[in-house]
Order: structure tokens, then C-alpha cells, then sequence
């Protein structure tokens, strides 16, 4: 299966998004595939995720639209009936490991330790979301995990920023990063696309070239 890490791999992150009017939904995923991150998750946190994810799937072509926050097998149901691309969760169960794979979409499942790792490449998956990343020792601990480890790629997110972003993108076992400060919540308010294109196109900066599979 196509792993997440491949469906841009020259994004190095990958906003993370609450959506709380399926109205913007359209006009912010432009902005930020017109900043360079066309790999939007859409967390399932509001009664307008799904609506959103419909919306960005159906009129946002050059976006990757995904689901966050993915936490049953149900919501992997109504994600992917929505159009989602890709699922996130922030941890896993074997029941909710068996809905994504069976989705037919890539999915990153959520590890905060070196087990969770290893019982994931147990079941051959090797691609994973680092949650809370900052939280569950940051940098320092990928780099740790990554010579007992090396055939894990993750995608750290929660309390990634701007300035601790490009720290994570060095490390040989991270594919991307997800993040929130390319959507501030006062751009979001604002309705104020300038701002979150701007913002996008300094993450989208970070890293420019390919991500090694």
C-alpha cells in the first residue's frame, strides 16, 4: 500500500486543521495548496469535519485531503465515504488497525513509545504518527528510536512549531511533520487566506527536496 509519506513527498508538513464552518472549508485548503501544502488533515473534532472533507475532496483538486482524530472504525467508515485520502489517529487499537488497513487508504497510526513501534512493525506497518510529539520527548526521543528502530518513519505532531520544525525534518526517520501554525485561529476568524497562504509557503520552505522512502 501507498504509504502517506508518498502521496507528496516534497511536502515536509502537513497542516492540521479544525474546521468549525464547512464554508471555509474550500477557500483554506486553496490557500494552502497555493502555499505549497497540498497535505491537509482534517481532524474530526466538529459536526462540519465531514462536510469539510466532502467539500475539499469534491472542489480542491491539487489537495491531499485527510482525516485526523480517526479513533473507530467507524470513523474511518465516514471519513473515507467523505473522500478522505488518508487517515490519522492518535493511538491504535487492533480494531481500529484493521479498519484503516482495510480502507484501501494509507493511514498513520498514533505511538508515544518505543512498543507501540514495534508491535506496529509486527504488523508490518511502518509508517506512524509520533503523538504528542513534544509531550513524549521530541527530537531526543526520535533520535533515539532511530537506531534500534530505522525501518520506522513517523510524522511527529502536537506542539511542533515553526521554530522546532526544521530539528524533527533533519532526523533520517522523520517523513513530514503535521503542525497548526500555517492556520491560526485569529486567520481562521478572519477568514484572512492571504495570511494562511503566506504562513503555509514559510512551512512549505523547510525542506525542499525529495523524502527518501
Amino acid at each position: 500500500m501507498t504509504s502517506v509519506f508518498d502521496l507528496a513527498p516534497r511536502t515536509p508538513v502537513v497542516p492540521v486543521v479544525v474546521i468549525e464552518d464547512a464554508a471555509d472549508a474550500v477557500p483554506l485548503a486553496r490557500a494552502l495548496v497555493a502555499g505549497g501544502l497540498p497535505l491537509i488533515e482534517v481532524t474530526l473534532r466538529t459536526p462540519a469535519a465531514l462536510d469539510a472533507v466532502r467539500a475539499i475532496a469534491a472542489e480542491v483538486p491539487d489537495a491531499v485531503v485527510g482525516a485526523g482524530t480517526v479513533v473507530s472504525a467507524a470513523g474511518v467508515a465516514d471519513a473515507v465515504g467523505a473522500g478522505a485520502r488518508f487517515l490519522v489517529s492518535p493511538g491504535w487499537t487492533g480494531r481500529l488497525l484493521g479498519a484503516m488497513r482495510e480502507s484501501g487508504v494509507p493511514f498513520l497510526p498514533g505511538v508515544s513509545t518505543a512498543s507501540e513501534v514495534v508491535a506496529l512493525l509486527e504488523q508490518g506497518v511502518d509508517a506512524m504518527k509520533f503523538f504528542p510529539a513534544a509531550a513524549a520527548g521530541g527530537v531526543p526521543y526520535l533520535k533515539s528510536l532511530a537506531g534500534p528502530l530505522p525501518q520506522a518513519r513517523f510524522c511527529p505532531t502536537g506542539g511542533v512549531s515553526l521554530a522546532s520544525a526544521p530539528a524533527y525534518l533533519s532526523l533520517p526517520n522523520v517523513g513530514c511533520v503535521g503542525g497548526t501554525w500555517m492556520v491560526p485561529p485569529t486567520a481562521l476568524a478572519a477568514r484572512d487566506w492571504v495570511r494562511v497562504e503566506s504562513l503555509a509557503r514559510g512551512a512549505a520552505a523547510l525542506r525542499s527536496g525529495p523524502v527518501s522512502a
